[in-house]
């Protein structure tokens, strides 16, 4: 992966403290903790420590290997590379499971760049880009229709992604505040229109805690190129996916283990070497 010069200086402890500052601002996580019952707080963190001490006595943890994990935990902290961790390594257990029911589309993990309140393009427009941005042109069009096949006009569709050296805007110096994201809103029909770049694949901040990790490990921090998508709707859930490329070498072993087939595009060659796809969502309905 090559590195532009205006954002060689960014850094895990960098984008995780952004991260970790993003997610205390929009999430409101301790507004869930007020509401959960405490006897599902007792039964969940029982079974969390019961599944680490259960780990301990069978694979039998020694004073120094415990020693080194709370450093570690420790680090992770100051690194503020709990968001990333998290979102890497747990997040797509929740959504799997949070998203059982569902009838409609397929979705995926949010990821720890989101950023709410993207420009605004109408129903047909192209994203935040610089006027040199790097990357295969990309045309994308698709519907946003209910479970039942009605059309819903008005449908919100936030596109974010990482550039072509693997940084997102908003966690990396050097980029425009809202580069390569966007806000859309289908017509009539459901339909919608969006002309940005084609991302490539990229690796999670190794510099950091995480970055120990998976060296200590001998894994790869590798994520296959990919569209971050929230779509929303009036009476219908939000679903929040990502898009992925046919070919991608780690479609495969994603890091993030968030690769569903449903999820994976199918590009067509345009002209002048762009891209075209059409890909649409079908919301379920709000449940009563």
């Amino acid at each position: 992966m090559s590195i532009d010069t205006d954002t060689a200086a960014a850094t895990a402890a960098a984008s995780g403290a952004s991260a970790t500052e993003r997610f205390q601002t929009d999430k409101s996580p301790f507004d869930a903790v007020r509401d959960t019952p405490a006897e599902r707080v007792d039964l969940l963190a029982r079974e969390v420590l019961g599944a680490i001490h259960a780990t301990i006595r069978e694979h039998k943890v020694t004073y120094a290997e415990y020693n080194a994990l709370k450093a570690w935990l420790i680090q992770v902290g100051q690194d503020g590379e709990w968001p990333l961790f998290l979102d890497v390594w747990v997040e797509h257990v929740v959504e799997e499971v949070a998203t059982e029911h569902r009838e409609g589309s397929k979705g995926t993990i949010e990821g720890p760049y989101y950023v709410p309140g993207a420009p605004e393009s109408g129903s047909r427009g192209a994203v935040p880009m610089r006027d040199d941005e790097r990357g295969t042109p990309l045309t994308w069009t698709g519907t946003v229709t209910s479970v039942s096949g009605t059309p819903l006009r008005g449908a919100r569709i936030e596109l974010w992604h990482a550039d072509a050296d693997g940084y997102y805007s908003q966690f990396a110096p050097g980029l425009p505040e809202w580069n390569l994201r966007g806000s859309f809103t289908a017509d009539a029909d459901g339909s919608f229109e969006i002309r940005t770049i084609q991302p490539a694949p990229y690796q999670i901040p190794t510099d950091g805690s995480c970055g120990k990790l998976i060296a200590a490990a001998g894994w790869h921090a590798w994520r296959p190129a990919h569209l971050h998508v929230k779509v929303s709707a009036p009476g219908h859930e939000e679903l929040t996916a990502q898009l992925y490329f046919p070919g991608d070498a780690h479609n495969d072993d994603d890091i993030a283990s968030a690769v569903k087939p449903e999820l994976v595009l199918a590009p067509r060659k345009g002209d002048g070497g762009s891209v075209t796809v059409d890909y649409g969502f079908v919301l379920d309905p709000v449940r009563g």
